[in-house]
């Protein structure tokens, strides 16, 4: 049962209220945000609330039940507020979303109605539409580990153990040119050969896609530099003179992990399951399949 502060309790009993919502916005880089319908800036909670953003919130539905819950708040692109290229950049993809009501006579006087993720998010003239979900929806999705023959750790975590901090593992260096929003022309990797960055990840430390991290399909060494074809195109292209740092990758074979990292002991995988191959394949009374290790 959610207890209501007794000065906004007093407030919702008198026979006019003055109230409005708050939004304060928790990125998974840490930024914090403020926002109200309200027409002036407010400040509660820790929170500047930004009355510019022109957000509005649409109705809500939810239920006694583990059922997800789902809403929506829209508003407009501001460049002090959410602007188009931070949300086609990812950079509000789930989110936190405290949801507050408030008395906008008295700012002290708020509860905390709901707390919420950013889900998915529309654009359209100039107008942004952003799906609020409650926790709930964690529920349907996956969870605990999937038996599969490669690795399903992080290269590098606590669960892998390998060090990307070892030389030859890692490297930094600035954007030269950008063929396209799949290809970037990158100098300071001269040093590595060709391949030498497949499956790894590319971290932008400035400029418009500061912050954004981006996994590498494939790496050569060209005349000019490094080229580094990227898995997903990025939606804020990088500019030249834009530094990054970037580390090597894995396919997650087990035998990538004993050979090229020494790592076998620590590989999170099943590489003697037997696969669909085997599972749909004919029975020919050769193949003998007792149990006993396919491969060292």
């Amino acid at each position: 049962m959610r207890t209501i502060p007794p000065a906004l309790a007093e407030h919702l009993s008198g026979e006019a209220t003055t109230l409005c919502h708050g939004w304060r916005v928790t990125r998974r880089d840490g930024v914090v945000l403020g926002f109200t319908d309200h027409d002036h800036n407010l400040i509660f909670a820790g929170t500047l609330f930004h009355a510019e953003s022109g957000f509005a919130a649409s109705d809500g539905e939810g239920g006694a039940d583990l059922a997800a819950a789902t809403s929506e708040v829209t508003g407009g692109f501001s460049s002090a507020a959410i602007s188009e290229a931070d949300l086609s950049a990812g950079r509000y993809d789930g989110a936190r979303v405290d949801m507050f009501l408030v008395n906008w006579q008295a700012p002290a006087e708020h509860m905390l109605l709901k707390v919420q993720e950013i889900g998915e998010v529309s654009r359209q003239a100039g107008q942004f539409t952003a799906e609020l979900r409650s926790f709930a929806h964690r529920l349907s999705q996956e969870q605990g580990r999937i038996f599969n023959r490669r690795c399903d750790a992080v290269l590098g975590d606590g669960r892998c153990g390998v060090d990307l901090t070892v030389p030859g593992r890692h490297g930094v260096g600035t954007v030269t040119s950008v063929a396209d929003r799949s290809r970037v022309l990158v100098s300071g990797l001269s040093g590595f050969a060709d391949h030498a960055f497949d499956h790894g990840v590319i971290r932008f430390a400035g400029g418009a896609a500061a912050g954004l991290s981006v996994e590498i399909a494939g790496s050569r060494q060209v005349g000019g530099g490094t080229e580094l074809s990227l898995w997903l195109p990025l939606e804020v292209a990088p500019a030249p003179g834009d530094p990054f740092a970037v580390t090597i990758g894995c396919d997650k074979a087990f035998a990538t992990c004993r050979e090229k990292f020494a790592n076998g002991l620590n590989f999170r995988g099943f590489p003697h399951m037997p696969g669909v191959d085997f599972a749909y394949s004919y029975v020919d009374g050769a193949s003998l399949h007792d149990g006993s290790v396919l491969f060292e």
